[in-house]
């Protein structure tokens, strides 16, 4: 099923009743949910929000959870533009995390 164009000319796609804002982050919640089916991953959750000064939410695309015990924040991007790069190193400078881009 497709929507309207993203202004970044993104295709907006679906993906077991989820509505993704790229074809390449359906993709990627395909692949992870592979990961999930065979032990690597134990979970993973979608779109969350973390707090930034003056009420600005930075939404991280998913956070996975891996059966070594590592915790991964993932950001899935086909361009990445300045105020995305410039939310990330906030977040990263206020928690002790590191937003992984792919």
């Amino acid at each position: 099923m497709r929507f309207n164009r993203h202004k970044f000319n993104a295709i907006r796609t679906e993906r077991d009743g989820i509505k993704f804002g790229s074809k390449k982050e359906a993709k990627y919640y395909s692949d992870l949910k592979l990961r999930k089916s065979s032990g690597e991953v134990i979970f993973f959750l979608r779109q969350v929000p973390i707090d930034l000064p003056g009420n600005v939410k930075y939404r991280v695309d998913f956070v996975e959870f891996h059966a070594d015990g590592t915790v991964h924040f993932i950001e899935v991007k086909g361009l990445d533009v300045p105020m995305g790069k410039l939310k990330r190193k906030q977040t990263e400078a206020l928690y002790p995390i590191t937003i992984e881009v792919v």
